[in-house]
């Protein structure tokens, strides 16, 4: 009867929780965005988005993606990348970004194909197909 219950170590931890919670997700977002700033083929799309507020956003979406407590209000990521007529070739900078970031974090590549597993799941969306 007992072995039904699964002691706090044996249950899988979330993403997040993998990745180090708040503050590391605090600190990929802040290298990711100097990543993505700094590649020619994306950061155009940035040129007047208010930086700050971004962060604050990335920061709260992927804690929410990664299964961390949910502050997220921003748009879906449908809605918010809609305008924008996204290629594959701009996700692709963009991944490359965020699993760049992840490796320069010193990430386990196991938990880096947990992330690009929760990006591809979105793909579709940000490319509005």
């Amino acid at each position: 009867m007992f072995g039904l219950f699964k002691k706090k170590k044996d249950v899988e931890k979330s993403v997040f929780e993998k990745l180090g919670g708040a503050a590391a997700i605090d600190a990929a977002v802040d290298i990711f965005y100097r990543k993505v700033l700094a590649d020619d083929r994306i950061s155009h799309f940035f040129d007047s988005v208010d930086m700050a507020n971004q962060h604050a956003k990335q920061k709260a979406f992927l804690t929410m993606a990664f299964g961390g407590p949910n502050a997220y209000t921003g748009k879906d990521m449908r809605e918010a990348h809609k305008h924008l007529s996204l290629t594959e070739e701009h996700f692709g900078a963009v991944a490359e970004a965020l699993v760049g970031t992840l490796q320069e974090l010193k990430v386990p590549q196991a938990d880096i194909d947990a992330v690009v597993t929760i990006a591809v799941s979105v793909k579709d969306d940000v490319l509005n197909r």
